[in-house]
């Protein structure tokens, strides 16, 4: 063989290699997609950090940094949906760094996002689904969506949302969500503080469950709305702006009760109080239960 072909040869060997071959050393990430503006973009990195803004291009760039020992970025798809995935080893060890996936995406896409150990930062979006699921890490969201769903097991979470349907699930970790929410609100936690502000909107439905923490929700009622309150050892506070159309129940087992012109009603023998009140003509439905927490309502 020719001394220059031996050459391309080898050179073609080293490259095929270093291609096939994990990052031993952070990589720098800098590529770009076609995606339509409704399309989804699928995002998924075991640890390190994962953050998402919004542009005006109907494309994707990802940019940041494959940690050492992963293996590969993968961009795959176009058009209505695009993965980006940092792929790890099966066989992980703590000798694997995070990785740092930076996202520019189109305003309206859909966002579907997977983490074990990353931090979540979103900002500026309006998809038309927000999906994000999170085992430890902190999120924090500030966009538009017309649907969330979040879901995470340990880690803090701060949303600013102007949704008009918003599910948010913890098990271990605050919940702090506001924006202008203005349907359908659901927050389930286990341990953990949970604050709600809707900023004036009028709510239709908040469900509230939660086993230990505090939880203080300042909303708006719609008519016919429904707040539903089910707590273990839980201080409830729930704010509403007057005047207030509803029919108040409270009740706890050794909790203290609070509304504003309501009676509270003790049970002769043991524990247990509870409450019935109605404000105004009655439209909206209030139900508070507690088992170890106190309950108070406040007109503002």
């Amino acid at each position: 063989m020719p001394r220059h072909s031996q050459l391309h040869a080898a050179c073609f060997a080293t490259l095929a290699f270093v291609a096939a071959a994990p990052a031993f050393a952070a990589t720098p990430i800098d590529q770009t997609r076609p995606l339509d503006p409704n399309g989804q973009v699928e995002i998924e990195n075991l640890k390190g950090r994962i953050q998402v803004r919004a542009w005006n291009r109907n494309e994707v760039r990802v940019t940041g940094s494959l940690g050492a020992g992963v293996e590969k970025l993968v961009v795959e798809g176009g058009g209505r949906h695009l993965l980006v995935k940092a792929q790890y080893p099966r066989r992980t060890n703590d000798g694997i760094e995070p990785t740092t996936l930076l996202l520019q995406v189109p305003l309206q896409a859909s966002l579907d996002i997977d983490s074990v150990a990353a931090d979540i930062d979103i900002d500026g979006v309006a998809p038309g689904d927000l999906q994000i699921d999170s085992v430890s890490g902190d999120i924090v969201v500030a966009a538009a969506p017309r649907r969330a769903s979040i879901e995470s097991v340990s880690g803090d979470q701060r949303l600013t949302l102007n949704s008009p349907r918003v599910g948010v699930e913890s098990v271990s970790g605050d919940v702090v969500l506001n924006g202008r929410l203005k349907a359908e609100v659901s927050v389930e936690t286990t341990s953990g503080d949970i604050r709600i502000d809707s900023r004036g909107e009028a709510l239709r439905s908040l469900r509230l469950n939660s086993v230990s923490g505090n939880a203080d929700a300042r909303i708006a009622l719609a008519s016919g709305g429904e707040v539903q309150a089910e707590t273990v050892s839980v201080d409830v506070r729930l704010v509403l702006p007057r005047p207030v159309s509803a029919r108040v129940e409270a009740s706890s087992f050794s909790g203290d009760l609070g509304a504003p012109g309501a009676k509270v009603d003790k049970q002769e023998f043991g524990p247990g109080s509870s409450l019935e009140h109605r404000y105004g003509s009655g439209d909206g439905e209030v139900h508070i239960q507690t088992f170890s927490g106190d309950a108070e309502l406040v007109f503002e």
